[in-house]
């Protein structure tokens, strides 16, 4: 069977990058930094990101590329008749649920938009637009039909293909919301009082660095780089044999921390400029940032293209999830790529649903005390999404070896890579070992 793949390096990189930047970055990351210190949340992330994310994110580039293989695929072929392919199914699975709740935020931001280009927050104060925020939630059916239009948008693209729809796509929304974001945070800035803003997002107070500040920042890079879910390692299959891993694993990286830096920018100056506070959560983005909008200069024209960047935010991400899942179904059970599409659109759909629903005020759908989509969250970015980075680097830096890591970080020995022996050094033990004491640490 001749399998799709990616037509060019650049191609590879708005791909990975457009699945690694999404709402993790403009949505979640701000909520995860305002309740979380400012600034010491920001150190700690990018300590993280340095240290674990490109070592991890590289580790799951080099299984993929190796096998040719979706994430179950690739370590049945690399350890057939062990239980490492159950690392895969998790990576799947994961994509699932994830795809399930992120879809309804992502539905979200397209009732937003509308409500920006009808500007449906002209003369609204901040407790009015809550209350629209609290009565669109309790509109079950409305948060169904923009989540159900996500995905079917999201199942377009992906049922184009890889080179032909993810590239293609991928290479024009990309540009698009760096664009979109850097005019929003130059914005922002010259907002009166936005240094308070710069100060609270760039200046940590060591203090406030706790177990839970580890955790939810390891959570949050795994989110943000869409790693221990099996994308990248299909991604990965995807790639030519004569890329450097490295540099796209660098380079995705980057850009990744660069958009949620700059959704930080773009939020916590104008957030201080009006006096309200960073740790609003959930709505920071969808509350508090129309109620600013509405009082800057020219706030209509900022607020239709701060919304128009979610959207295009989410579908990158939703794109590249739901394509873990096609590709499982097309390579394992062979599926065609269009029944692979719409069956698993239609399982993300349903799930999805109750995650919207769950969110309905006295809702029944609720796990352990917290709403179903509170309980994906938690599930996948705080339980799931470290186990299975922690096994992979376990895998690549135990199981397949040192050999094997450099024939493939070096394309075979046609790359020099100098510090190929620092990079497998960490895999192998300080990678295991961080996720794991962040990991313990986080639930003590």
């Amino acid at each position: 069977m001749n399998r799709d793949g990616f037509g060019s390096k650049l191609g590879v990189i708005a791909a990975a990058a457009g699945s690694a930047v999404g709402l993790g970055n403009i949505y979640r990351f701000p909520c995860e930094l305002g309740n979380n210190g400012g600034g010491a949340f920001l150190l700690v992330y990018l300590l993280i990101v340095l240290c674990l994310g490109v070592p991890v994110m590289l580790s799951e580039l080099i299984i993929g590329r190796r096998t040719q293989k979706n994430p179950i695929g690739a370590f049945r072929t690399l350890r057939p008749k062990s239980a490492w392919p159950a690392i895969g199914y998790m990576g799947v699975f994961g994509a699932f649920i994830i795809m399930a709740f992120y879809c309804t935020i992502a539905g979200w931001t397209l009732e937003y938009v509308v409500k920006a280009v009808g500007n449906q927050f002209q003369g609204k104060d901040l407790a009015t637009i809550e209350k629209d925020f609290g009565d669109f939630h309790n509109m079950g059916w409305r948060n169904v039909l923009w989540e159900s239009i996500f995905i079917f948008i999201t199942a377009f693209v992906v049922f184009k293909g890889v080179a032909n729809g993810i590239e293609k796509y991928s290479k024009v929304l990309m540009p698009l919301l760096l664009v979109i974001l850097i005019v929003l945070g130059v914005r922002s800035m010259t907002l009166p009082g936005a240094k308070e803003g710069l100060r609270f997002l760039f200046h940590p107070d060591f203090s406030k660095i706790t177990g839970s500040v580890l955790i939810s920042a390891l959570g949050q890079v795994f989110f943000s780089l869409s790693m221990g879910m099996g994308v990248l390692i299909t991604y990965g299959s995807y790639i030519k044999k004569d890329d450097n891993l490295a540099s796209t694993a660098l380079s995705v990286t980057l850009s990744d921390t660069l958009v949620a830096v700059l959704a930080g920018i773009v939020i916590f100056p104008a957030a201080f400029s009006f006096g309200v506070n960073p740790k609003e959560g959930m709505g920071l983005v969808f509350c508090t940032l129309p109620m600013i909008f509405n009082q800057m200069a020219g706030g209509y024209f900022f607020c239709v293209i701060f919304f128009v960047l979610l959207a295009v935010a989410a579908l990158t991400s939703t794109i590249s999830l739901l394509e873990v899942i096609v590709a499982y179904f097309v390579e394992e059970l062979h599926m065609s790529r269009r029944w692979a599409t719409v069956i698993a659109a239609a399982g993300c759909a349903v799930l999805g649903i109750f995650a919207s629903l769950s969110l309905k005020d006295g809702s029944s759908f609720t796990i352990a005390g917290m709403s179903l989509f509170n309980s994906l969250d938690f599930l996948s970015a705080k339980i799931l999404l470290p186990i299975v980075a922690f096994f992979i680097v376990l895998f690549v830096g135990w199981i397949l070896g040192k050999s094997a890591f450099f024939e493939e970080i070096t394309n075979g020995g046609g790359l020099k890579m100098s510090i190929k022996g620092i990079i497998f050094f960490i895999i192998r033990y300080l990678a295991p070992l961080a996720i794991a004491v962040i990991f313990v640490t986080g639930f003590l």
